[in-house]
């Protein structure tokens, strides 16, 4: 039999897929949800590629409560770069929505490190995703959490989450003890696939 071709499909996955067979046991609200979340998230990458090339080219937007506009302006504000990939080891890697460290305070001799995430969902984010983005900084650029400022902020829901070492004396601790776990999960998955190997 000659089978039909369709290349354009290739390297795809529908939204009815076979490998995600759940939903031929979903009634059309699940369906629905389960639309609906699939088009928020692909509206939020739509977003997220949107504000790294305003950042990159330098091009605020008007200054109001909006969240796309809030966290574009202050990126470039603060100098921030758009998707940084952030590498502790091979196994824990990630892309950080707008990363910066340099000297920012110039009250303080400690260099800034600054973390600022873009969310789309209604659902409040917490601030644990940028405290691994910061420990796998620090794991990366061999920096200690403890000699630095660290500011990390979510844009959501036209609103602004901030947390920084100034009102969390423990955010230095945490960052360290996230640091400690990465490293020693990686060992262990090192060792778990260097096992399998024989």
């Amino acid at each position: 039999m000659r089978f039909n071709s369709h290349p354009e499909l290739e390297g795809k996955h529908a939204f009815l897929s076979p490998s995600g067979y759940h939903w031929i046991r979903y009634d059309d609200d699940k369906i629905l949800d389960r639309l609906d979340t699939a088009m928020s998230a692909a509206h939020g990458t739509r977003l997220h590629a949107i504000a790294a090339e305003l950042i990159s080219l330098g091009i605020n937007l008007p200054k109001n409560d909006i969240t796309l506009n809030m966290y574009v302006n202050d990126a470039i504000g603060f100098n921030m770069s758009p998707e940084v990939v952030l590498m502790a080891t091979y196994n824990a890697f990630g892309t950080a929505d707008a990363l910066s460290f340099r000297k920012e305070r110039p009250r303080d001799k400690k260099m800034t490190l600054r973390v600022h995430d873009l969310k789309n969902g209604v659902n409040v984010a917490k601030m644990d995703q940028l405290r691994v983005y910061a420990a796998f900084f620090c794991i990366e650029y061999q920096v200690n959490p403890n000699d630095i400022f660290i500011e990390l902020r979510i844009y959501q829901n036209d609103d602004i989450q901030i947390l920084n070492t100034d009102d969390d004396v423990d955010l230095s601790a945490e960052i360290l003890r996230i640091m400690a776990q990465t490293q020693h999960a990686d060992e262990v998955i090192t060792k778990r696939r260097l096992e399998a190997l024989g």
